[in-house]
Order: structure tokens, then sequence, then C-alpha cells
């Protein structure tokens, strides 16, 4: 596979024209500002999803948002703005083949890009790929009545293999992801970088893609969020990043409102209907928030959702009062007990073991969602093998629970300056590693004489390893 670092020069749509020479409108015809994000791949399907925009670049020359603003100024467009990435009507076109494959390719017909949908596209490739191969793929763009591509981008990437191989993995695990405290402020999270030095399979963002809530401006409506997610995924590292890693977004609050929010609740102008399908819109995603990936014989993965089936965090808890909801809850219980992976994973938004703030009662970990929180700690205690991932959380850690093999890995957050909310001298008796500071976490299935280990190392932002445990199958 291609290095990573400096993979997002391939991004440009104008051939012989600079970043620095393209201006809000420049090139003329549609471009890719956002790039591609390659999604939920498994041994025989993908989406692969893309927006066209007018731009070739983000408008890093607009005029910034005055403190606290929630609307486009007064007298304003939005393209004038800092950083604003305006869509473009017109057609997309996908081609596809296995790596050193010469001129067998697969083709998607031209298709057009929503403009309901902030002028996104996905194609869904549905057991059209190969287990355990790697493709090569590129997008074109043009303009709508145009009859020629206007602009392409490469894509590359891995499938899965079948259950029945034994096959090495590895991915990257990241949650935390604020525009306004990226660490290269031309270019995005460094991270991005460092995680593509790993040359992961796959790529899981546990939430808190972007803050609808934060500053800078305050996304208080459906054009606003789409503004912020516009703006993250014109950033270099990032577009480099996706254009090569499968990836497997999850959500949380700050994705879909602001802080600890529930259903039924708006922001500002944004309703909660609003954002989730600004969310779906914009990250490859299938029509069920919650699903699984099997990686050969000895890896499964669980994703889950922990907002749009959740109750208010004001009731009274109890056995009704839950986050994941009846049917997903039952889903999850029913199939996490039927796999017969080697090693199951559950990657949450939101802790399950914590610890956590005393103060806090949005997740598992918390007093206000104690009873289904105490009854999934019970039910994955008795699990052999089992381990959870999750994010929401802007420190580091690994925590156990007492007389038992359950552990729990918290990512971190994506930049050092994002990290806060916990103190290290808050260590408890269930912290077998703790770490106020940004990164993220790797996992990697490995062999040794055949037999498989499943290796949990935390990363600082630069890519170090600062933790690292390795478990045997039992």
């Amino acid at each position: 596979m291609t290095p990573m670092w400096w993979l997002f020069l391939m991004v440009y749509c104008v051939p012989g024209v600079t970043p620095a020479a393209q201006g809000p409108q420049a090139g003329g015809g549609v471009h890719f500002a956002n790039g591609v994000k390659v999604g939920e791949v498994t041994s025989s399907s993908a989406i692969i999803w893309t927006r066209l925009t007018e731009a070739p670049e983000r408008n890093i020359q607009g005029r910034p948002w005055p403190d606290g603003a929630d609307a486009v100024p007064e007298g304003r467009t939005l393209v004038e703005m800092q950083d604003s990435v305006m869509g473009s009507a017109g057609e997309v076109r996908l081609q596809w083949w296995p790596e050193g494959g010469g001129g067998l390719r697969s083709s998607t017909d031209w298709a057009a890009v929503d403009p309901g949908a902030d002028f996104t596209h996905a194609f869904y490739l549905r057991d059209q790929l190969r287990s355990a191969t790697a493709y090569e793929m590129l997008v074109e763009g043009r303009a709508s009545g145009s009859q020629q591509a206007q602009c392409s981008l490469p894509i590359s990437f891995r499938t899965a293999p079948k259950v029945q191989q034994s096959a090495p993995a590895t991915f990257t695990v990241i949650t935390g992801q604020d525009f306004t405290r990226r660490d290269d402020l031309m270019n995005g999270h460094k991270l991005y970088g460092s995680m593509g030095e790993l040359d992961p399979d796959f790529f899981v963002h546990t939430g808190d893609v972007i803050y609808h809530d934060k500053p800078g401006p305050l996304a208080k409506s459906q054009g606003l969020a789409r503004y912020k997610w516009n703006r993250m995924y014109a950033l270099p590292l990032q577009r480099a990043f996706h254009a090569r890693v499968p990836a497997w977004f999850l959500r949380d609050d700050h994705d879909v409102l602001k802080n600890d929010c529930w259903p039924g609740q708006s922001y500002g102008d944004l309703t909660w209907e609003q954002g989730l399908a600004v969310f779906r819109e914009q990250v490859p995603t299938g029509p069920r928030p919650y699903r699984r990936l099997r990686w050969g014989k000895d890896l499964e993965v669980w994703f889950v959702e922990g907002r749009e089936f959740r109750s208010p965090n004001t009731l009274a808890d109890g056995p009704d009062k839950t986050i994941w909801g009846r049917e997903q809850k039952a889903w999850f219980l029913r199939t996490f007990a039927a796999s017969d992976a080697t090693f199951r994973v559950l990657i949450s938004p939101t802790p399950i073991l914590g610890p956590d703030r005393s103060g806090k009662r949005d997740n598992h970990a918390n007093q206000g969602f104690r009873h289904e929180g105490d009854e999934l700690r019970t039910f994955l205690a008795q699990q052999a093998n089992a381990f959870i991932l999750c994010g929401d959380r802007h420190w580091q850690y690994v925590s156990q629970v007492p007389d038992s093999d359950l552990r729990e890995y918290s990512c971190g957050p994506t930049t050092n300056k994002h990290a806060g909310g916990f103190s290290e001298k808050n260590r408890s008796g269930m912290h077998r590693f703790l770490r106020v500071a940004g990164g993220f976490l790797s996992v990697s299935l490995e062999y040794a004489q055949d037999q498989p280990r499943l290796v949990m190392r935390h990363h600082d932002v630069a890519g170090r390893v600062v933790h690292e445990d390795a478990h045997e199958a039992r």
C-alpha cells in the first residue's frame, strides 16, 4: 500500500494548479474538496461516499466567524465565510478492479449527487467484491450537462477475509475530533498521519466527529451543521486517510445536537431529526445504526448506537431506562453470545465500565443508567475473550471489573489540547492504565505458531506506543 503521509497530494482535481492558486471558484467545473469516505467494508461489500463541490479546497481566506455566532452574519453569505466548502450539482461514477488486475474494471453508471442531501452520493457495492482482496478504485465527477469527467480521485483498500480464514488485522479507534482544536491548522489532525503509518485494515470513529455546540460557529441550524462537516473533511490529512482506510462511524451527542442530548430535543433551529439526517448523509453507512463486522475466523466487532434509542437522562433509573433500546440490546445479547469468533470486541460511543466523573449521568458507567449498565457488565463478564472499546472520554485508560477478566479501553481524544476532564491523581483501583492526553487506540489480531492473540496499544498523537496489552485466547 502507498505510504500515507502525503497522499493528500493526489486529491486535487485540476492538474497543474497548486492549492494556493485556487480561490473559492477557481478551476471551473466540479471538484472533490471533501474527498471520499470508504465505509463499512466487509468480505464482499463496501460503501463509497463522496460530495461534489464548487471549489477544490475550503475557503481558507474567507471571513472569520464573529465570537458566539450561530448564524451567517447579516449581509454575508455562507460562501464568503472562512473554511466554507460549497456543494455543487453534477454526477459521479465509480470504477473498481482488484489490485494488479490490469484492464478488468467494473463500473457504476453516472449518478446525480443529491442537492437535498448536501450534494452527496454513496455507492453501495453489495456482494460485488471478493474477500481478502486489495482493490483499487476511481471516483469521477462531472458537472450537470457535461459529457466528460472533470475530476477524479483514486481509492484503495482491502476487503475482509471469509469466516473460515485465519488472517491478521489491525484497526484504529479515535474519538473527540474538534476543528478548532486541530493541531495542524492547515492540514488537520496529526494523528491521521500517525494512524496511516500503521496501514490499518479499517478504522472506527466512536463519535463526536464534529461539535455542533462548540463556537466558531455554533451549529444551531441544518446548514451550519453541514458546514462543520464540510470543513472537517476538506482537511488534507483526513482526506488522505479516508481514501485508503475503510471507516465505521458511530455517533454521539455532539454529532446530533449538543452535549448529553436525547430524542425530542433541539438545538436552536436544529431539530433532532435533522441532526440524525445530517449524520447519515455525511458518512458511508447503511440504514441500521448498529451493526457488526466479522474478520475471518478469529475476530468479530460490534458497533452500537447510543443516541437514537435512549431514554431521557432525567428519567429515574430502573429496568425501563435505556441507552440502547430494547431491539438493539436484544440483538447484541443474542449475536454476541452466539458468535464463534475467538475474540469478540464491543465498540461503544460511551463508557460501560468507566470509571467516569461523579457528576456525569449520560452513560452506562454513571449512576443515571446503572440498571442497564449492570445488566451489560454482568453479561460481558461471563463471556470469554470479550473486550470493550469506548470513546467520548477525553483521556486514555484501561479499566477492569474486579474479580473478572473484563476490560475496557478508552481511546482518548484526537489532540493533546482536547484532553482533560479527569486527573491522573484520581486513578482508581479499576485503572490498569491512565493517561490524560490525546492519541488513539490500535487493535491488532496477530498470530504466533498459528495461535491468535489480540494486542491493544494506546498511542500518543505522534503514534508512539504508550501502553500495550496482549491477550491470548482463553
